[in-house]
């Protein structure tokens, strides 16, 4: 596969600080650790009114020092919070509260059209064999819904019909109130022209709950690299193809650590998207190997999950509409323990191959060395 065009990605500059010894370390007395404390339960924050997500506070309280983990919540909360206000500078702060106040003045005076869309409920939303999987927790369970179409790509059935056509009409109706109102809204990345943030009319608590919930229990299982156990934020949209809409979508990597993708519907042929492997940065732009070439179709109310960082695109829709939910799930966890990391050898297949290559040539030359020390010739 030749690469026409570098990857696009949509990153936020952070201003972090670590020491690379074993602890990520704002100040000399604040202090996480490297590694999680798996054995340790933490506490569940969700109400409190915090200015950062309850969920990133439960990942983080994994990392606390050992001294800190029976402390009290509220004791926890002040450190972690102060660990998080150095992590983030005035100007994310700002972007967050300006987000927020935004986000506020669209659900004061949009009108839901299904309210019922607004909270969790797992009977309606999700076909039988999901939920069951997700209730019995067994890697073995998951595998049994599940195809890896590629290794990466996760696809199974997902989202019964009714969420996705509620879902599909809602996002038409806010559609329908941005138009009448002209109120000005935020699209849901820099690729997309249309489409609309879920997060913005308030489907914000129903996709924490969802990654929560029933993405997190896939992602400790088949993203362990990618921080898939400290999922703790997302950002929730729907994008829209057809003739009128967006046509296709280029060759990029996600700003996400785990990807969910669910065609919601309606009638449409082509669009399927394309993959071509997992790189670090370092590597995005390079070929990719034939086992890692996939194209998928597209079904109605069927998912695909991968890692962020798995090179994909979309291809044109050739006739109809088609609408997807897309959920960007992140973890703050592994975005700040990655920046002390130089080798991606367990994910990335060019690290991985120049790791070997490493190894392979350091072997030659031990070998060669003992040999000229014992007298022989070199074969």
């Amino acid at each position: 596969m030749s690469v026409d065009a570098s990857v696009e990605r949509r990153t936020e500059p952070e201003n972090r600080n670590g020491d690379g010894n074993g602890v990520v370390a704002p100040s000399s007395t604040h202090r996480l650790r490297l590694n999680p404390n798996t054995n340790h339960e933490p506490d569940n924050y969700e109400d409190l009114q915090l200015e950062f997500s309850p969920l990133l506070f439960s990942s983080l309280e994994q990392y606390l020092p050992p001294f800190m983990l029976n402390a009290r919540r509220d004791v926890k909360v002040q450190y972690m919070r102060d660990i998080l206000l150095r992590y983030s500078n005035e100007a994310e702060r700002n972007r967050v509260q300006k987000q927020r106040e935004y986000r506020q003045k669209i659900m004061s005076r949009y009108q839901p059209l299904h309210r019922e869309l607004y909270a969790m409920n797992a009977e309606k939303f999700f076909v039988p064999s999901f939920l069951e999987a997700i209730k019995n927790n067994t890697e073995e369970g998951f595998r049994s819904i599940i195809s890896e179409s590629s290794p990466g790509v996760y696809t199974f059935e997902m989202l019964q019909p009714c969420f996705c056509e509620m879902l599909m009409s809602e996002v038409e109706n806010f559609e329908k109130w941005v138009y009448d109102t002209k109120f000005r809204i935020m699209r849901p990345n820099t690729m997309n022209k249309y489409g609309v943030v879920l997060d913005d009319f308030g489907l914000e608590t129903m996709l924490d709950k969802l990654m929560d919930s029933f993405i997190r229990p896939l992602s400790r299982v088949f993203f362990p690299d990618f921080g898939g156990s400290t999922l703790d934020s997302h950002h929730g949209f729907v994008v829209e193809y057809g003739m009128d809409r967006d046509l296709d979508l280029g060759f990029h990597v996600d700003d996400s650590e785990v990807s969910l993708n669910v065609c919601l519907g309606q009638q449409f042929s082509g669009g399927e998207l394309f993959f071509r492997g997992i790189r670090c940065d370092k590597h995005v732009n390079t070929e990719a190997r034939a086992e890692e070439i996939l194209d998928y179709y597209h079904v109605p109310g069927h998912a695909v999950l991968h890692c962020g960082r798995h090179r994909h695109g979309a291809r044109a829709t050739t006739s109809g509409h088609r609408m997807n939910l897309l959920l960007w799930c992140r973890s703050a966890v592994f975005r700040e323990l990655k920046k002390y990391q130089k080798d991606f050898s367990s994910w990335c297949a060019v690290c991985q191959h120049e790791k070997k290559e490493r190894q392979r040539v350091a072997v030659a030359t031990t070998k060669l060395e003992l040999l000229k020390r014992d007298g022989n010739p070199a074969p």
